[in-house]
């Protein structure tokens, strides 16, 4: 406990799923930690959950004006930023040749050009903090193709090529920035309509850790990448998907 203590952090997507799991690791381990999503009902929720430590704040990452009253916020309320974790995101089922173009960009809106908005507005708070970090939410997507999801592909393949660069350019300010890429994590996201259990069986019999995975271990991973442990750590892609990009035990 307390691997995060005096840090002060922001979760975007952070009303359910997977941005809630880390916002609930974050507070655990010391952190003040302020959830940043669309849906004001869930996140205020959710924040009043996790206690004293937590608050909510409304924020589409699609929006700079959004990004700089958020960031005015933070710098008012705590002079700063140690964690940023750009979680949001969205997806779309659609084979590349049906995919309606504004479609497309909505998902790159959200995915790529809202993670790029955090980095570009929070950098600037997280500059000279000790140990500042971001963790920007990629995906196995952002690794190697897949199936009618291109535009979340597309999305999820310039946020691993934007977390290099903007490793590269934040490392004299201090700054580490690195990439998680989740497997199928089990969410609202790709639950879907509900679909049940056995609805994935004939995916995880082919992955080496033959189960979904839990937004726990997506957040254990994120936890590292926000405290000191992965001090020499960025720039990196670092994956959770039960070996899934080690290659298909179908295949032979």
């Amino acid at each position: 406990m307390g691997r995060l203590e005096g840090k002060v952090a922001l979760i975007t997507g952070a009303a359910q799923g997977q941005g809630l799991a880390e916002a609930r690791r974050f507070v655990e381990e010391g952190a003040t930690v302020v959830l940043a999503d669309v849906q004001a009902e869930a996140g205020a929720l959710a924040a009043k959950e996790l206690g004293e430590r937590a608050t909510y704040v409304d924020l589409d990452v699609a929006s700079e004006d959004d990004w700089r009253r958020v960031a005015a916020g933070l710098d008012a309320a705590h002079g700063g930023l140690d964690v940023l974790v750009n979680n949001a995101g969205i997806l779309r089922f659609n084979q590349v040749q049906r995919t309606p173009p504004d479609e497309f960009r909505k998902v790159i809106d959200v995915n790529l050009v809202g993670t790029f908005l955090g980095i570009h507005v929070m950098a600037p708070l997280l500059r000279d903090r000790a140990g500042a970090s971001i963790i920007n939410i990629s995906s196995t997507g952002g690794l190697v193709g897949l199936p009618a999801v291109a535009s979340y592909v597309a999305s999820k393949f310039g946020v691993t090529g934007l977390t290099k660069s903007a490793a590269i350019d934040l490392g004299p300010w201090g700054i580490r920035v690195n990439s998680v890429h989740p497997g199928s994590v089990d969410t609202p996201m790709i639950r879907m309509d509900g679909l049940e259990d056995e609805m994935f069986d004939p995916f995880v019999k082919r992955l080496p850790v033959s189960r979904l995975g839990t937004v726990d271990d997506v957040a254990s991973m994120v936890l590292f990448l926000a405290s000191d442990e992965s001090s020499y750590c960025t720039g990196s892609a670092f994956v959770v998907d039960g070996g899934q990009t080690a290659g298909d035990l179908g295949l032979l």
